[in-house]
């Protein structure tokens, strides 16, 4: 019978030694809460593409005051969540002394997304174009 160590040395060494180290828990942190930036960046600009459309149409179209005020909310609520992106990002996981706030932090922005999300599913549900209009358009154009 083979011992482990006669079974590890003929195994093929590991090209990439940076496999081996291990994970640096704030550059993860920091990627994470800068690719979720990205994302808020994102949905703030849907929403304020949808509230320029929502007040184009102005008062006359169907569910123009729920439609702002859901709207307003959303973008409020996504300035507060990069605000405390930005925030998480600034403080150092690898300090024991931040690791409590840190989790407090996230577990508020991740509140706050989840309540942001459902405002969004409520924003697309009521919709910001006029009934009829795609189909308006689609049958002027022959393609």
């Amino acid at each position: 019978m083979e011992s482990e160590r006669e079974i590890s040395s003929r195994q093929p060494e590991n090209p990439n030694p940076r496999r081996n180290q291990p994970i640096n828990l704030n550059h993860y942190a920091t990627k994470k809460s800068v690719a979720e930036s990205m994302l808020d960046v994102a949905l703030f600009m849907s929403n304020a593409t949808r509230l320029k459309a929502v007040l184009e149409h102005g008062p006359s179209s169907h569910y123009y005051t729920a439609l702002i005020a859901l709207i307003s909310i959303s973008l409020l609520l996504q300035v507060v969540i990069g605000i405390l992106l930005v925030v998480i990002a600034r403080l150092n996981l690898n300090e024991v002394e931040n690791q409590w706030r840190l989790n407090q932090l996230n577990n508020a922005a991740t509140i706050l997304v989840f309540i942001t999300v459902v405002f969004n599913v409520f924003i697309t549900a009521f919709g910001a174009q006029k009934p009829g209009f795609l189909a308006a358009g689609a049958a002027r154009d022959p393609l």
